[in-house]
Parts: structure tokens; sequence; C-alpha cells
């Protein structure tokens, strides 16, 4: 392993063990074995009435992004400085999705900032990817108040925007970061820990889905670091096996 990646997993507050066996390296990693998936079929999500699908279904990614910016759907504008849209590549293979704008985006306009947008983007670097070539998104597109889990019917108003970047930036595989994005995206109520390790499909599109915790999530339990970066493995792996 270079330099450059032991530096972002010391960032992440990995250990990597080194192998001193006959034939290795003592700087070469001790990596693990990747599993081949298993492939998990999810039942329709982001549900959303006909008239939402169709008010946008004819834009590109700069025009859907004026609609959430005057969005009033549901009860969040009122409270909001700014929607966050998202951000990235707009062909990106990785796309990252997130739950909801915490006060740092609704500040700055753009998801994953902060402390665990910079962790989120060590984890990237681990991994040889950078922010700028993925795209990264959240399930809603307006901070709810006191960073609160979003209400069903304010992600189900919101379907349409996600449903609509997925199919203008078809990603070849999409990262679901926490319990919230995983459970809204594959419409499921299982827990995080049992959702990780497979390979899903997101229900409209196809589209293979891994799932992960979210970086706030690692910033108060930094245990749980390792498990992302097998995640991330995993998803590197994926797309360099998918042309």
């Amino acid at each position: 392993m270079d330099q450059r990646k032991l530096s972002c997993l010391n960032a992440m507050g990995i250990t990597v063990w080194q192998s001193r066996a006959a034939g290795n390296s003592p700087q070469q990693s001790v990596e693990w074995a990747r599993t081949s998936p298993r492939v998990v079929e999810a039942k329709p999500a982001l549900a959303s009435s006909g008239d939402d699908l169709v008010s946008v279904s004819d834009t590109d990614l700069p025009g859907l992004e004026r609609i959430v910016s005057i969005c009033v759907r549901c009860g969040l504008h009122q409270t909001r400085t700014q929607t966050v849209f998202g951000v990235g590549a707009p062909d990106a293979r990785l796309m990252i999705i997130g739950e909801a704008p915490g006060a740092d985006e609704d500040r700055m306009g753009e998801p994953f900032v902060g402390r665990a947008g910079r962790l989120l983007n060590v984890m990237l670097g681990a991994v040889g990817l950078s922010r700028g070539s993925v795209y990264i998104a959240n399930i809603i597109k307006c901070r709810p108040p006191k960073n609160r889990d979003p209400k069903p019917d304010e992600t189900a108003r919101c379907a349409p925007y996600l449903r609509r970047q997925i199919e203008l930036v078809r990603p070849k595989l999409i990262l679901a970061a926490g319990r919230v994005a995983a459970q809204n995206l594959l419409a499921t109520t299982s827990a995080i820990g049992r959702l990780r390790g497979q390979v899903h499909k997101e229900p409209v599109s196809g589209t293979p889905v891994l799932v992960t915790y979210h970086p706030a999530y690692l910033l108060r339990s930094p245990a749980e670091k390792r498990k992302s970066w097998e995640d991330l493995k995993r998803a590197r792996g994926m797309l360099e096996d998918r042309p």
C-alpha cells in the first residue's frame, strides 16, 4: 500500500497491520479477502404521486436544482436557510446518498461538509477516489429542525427530486450512508447492521446499492471506522468490475 493510502487510513483512525511473512515486503499491508456479496431485491421505495414525477421528469440537473431551490412541498421550507441539492460529477460512476442536511450543510448549501464531510473526503481518498469524482446528495434537500430524522411525508414529497438525480447521473453504484438513507432508499425497516455487507438494488433504476455508516456516526463511534473502510473497498472493487 502506498504512503498516501497509509496516511489516509491513519487519519481515519484505522491501524494497518504489516505482514512480515516470507515473500512479503515489510511495507505490504494485509488486506481482507473480498467475498462475493449476496444480491438482495428491495421493494419499491420513495413513492410519490404521478404529478410530482411529471413536474421534474424532463428537467436536467441545473433545471432540477432551480426547482428544488424554491420548493415548498413540505413544511421544512419554513425553517431552512437554503436548500441543499447535490454536488459532484454529473456523470459520476459512484453516487453517495446521505439522509438530510445538518447545520453546516444548511448554511453552506452543500451536502457532507463540516467534520463529517472532511471525514468522507479522507475515506474516499483512502480508496483512490475524490470528492469531485463522485456525486453526493441526500434523501431530502432541507434541514429538519434540530437535525431530527426526516418524517415520512417529508421524504415522500422530496422523493421525485432524488429519483430524478439518480436518473440523470446514472451511477454504476450507489452508496447509502447511514440508517435513514438506507431505509428510505430501500423501503425497509431493517437495521443498518443487517443491511451492510450485501448488494441491494435501487428499486426503480436497478442500480446496485451498498450500505455503510454515515460519517457523522463514525465521528461518534470511531470503532466502526474499520467496517466503513471494508464497505468502501468493496465499493471500489465493484466499480472496477463494472465497465
